[in-house]
């Protein structure tokens, strides 16, 4: 290369590294102050759930309801990948407690304790969106922007509603299907709610079991009116896991029974979905399938938690054992 193509090569390098320096320094900036916004967040939602613990447990000793004190000590002392459930056992403990007997100062504090892990969830789920989507950029991602900061997560609690039905929870049976293809990849339907739609996470084929319905059965139905896949039901393994999940979706809180099935996409087809009812049509934004490599390493919000790490084995050769999983 001549004397007069070096320097234009060097002068183009410079301009590009004067253009993008400042960018990349910016990004990196602003992930760090989303970063920390994230823990700050954090920080206040445990202390409102703390407060929360502290609350019921007073209630606990004036109803005589000890499995309410129990409850809330599990709670607060739960590591963080079951602080969810736990905290969602003591909501549905709360969540059918008779209030009535309670002073009208412990009742008012109860509900004013409930009302701040609401707002403070909401605070803190709204930060881990910011968060999440500028690490999901894909210059961020190449870059490495984010740096070795952990991935924040969302805190799925069921939120107390203004009525007694809206705060009850509604008891729910499903069969879901953990579909793979013939590279091993699941496939996975990405879709919010729709009272937090800018909460986006990824989450297996499946629904509710219909009264009388045999769980297979409604995994094979559930199966192809999501996918448009016919398989028999002696193609379906498992089931491999059973999920208890306390959700909140579209203003109603449920208690969930899961069920997961594994079975194998025939050769070429591919996904049609058609069928979709009205709720799934306006509450899903697509589908892709998911390598184990990706499901570990990506930022995206999965369901069930531990679909990364549970995969693995019902791929290699399922045992038989239907093992429980968050």
């Amino acid at each position: 290369m001549t004397s007069s193509g070096t320097a234009t090569a060097f002068l183009v390098l410079l301009g590009v590294a004067l253009l993008v320096g400042p960018w990349i320094l910016g990004t990196a900036n602003r992930l760090d102050r989303l970063h920390v916004r994230t823990d700050s967040a954090w920080a206040a939602l445990d202390a409102a759930l703390a407060r929360r613990a502290v609350v019921t447990r007073a209630v606990a000793v004036v109803c005589g309801r000890p499995e309410l004190g129990v409850a809330a000590d599990e709670a607060e002392g739960a590591r963080r990948p079951d602080r969810e459930a736990a905290e969602n056992r003591l909501s549905a403990l709360l969540a059918g407690l008779d209030r009535s007997v309670l002073a009208p100062a412990l009742a008012a504090e109860l509900s004013d304790a409930e009302q701040r892990v609401v707002l403070a969830r909401r605070v803190h789920n709204d930060a881990v969106r910011d968060t999440l989507a500028l690490r999901r950029r894909r210059s961020v991602r190449w870059l490495r922007l984010a740096g070795t900061a952990p991935t924040p997560t969302y805190f799925e609690i069921a939120e107390p509603g203004g009525d007694a039905e809206a705060s009850g929870l509604v008891q729910r049976v499903s069969a879901r299907v953990v579909l793979l293809d013939e590279a091993d990849r699941v496939l996975l339907f990405e879709g919010f709610d729709p009272t937090r739609p800018d909460e986006l996470f990824w989450f297996t084929t499946g629904g509710g079991v219909e009264p009388g319905e045999e769980l297979r059965d409604a995994a094979v139905r559930e199966l192809f009116e999501e996918t448009g896949m016919a398989l028999p039901a002696d193609q379906l393994v498992g089931p491999v896991w059973k999920r208890h999940a306390v959700f909140a979706f579209d203003g109603r809180n449920y208690a969930a029974v899961e069920w997961f099935f594994v079975g194998r996409a025939p050769r070429g087809s591919e996904v049609d979905t058609s069928r979709f009812d009205d709720v799934e049509q306006r509450t899903i934004r697509g589908h892709r399938w998911w390598s184990v490599e990706e499901l570990a390493g990506g930022d995206a919000v999965v369901y069930p938690a531990q679909l990364a790490e549970a995969l693995p084995g019902v791929v290699s050769g399922w045992d038989g054992t239907t093992r429980s999983i968050r």
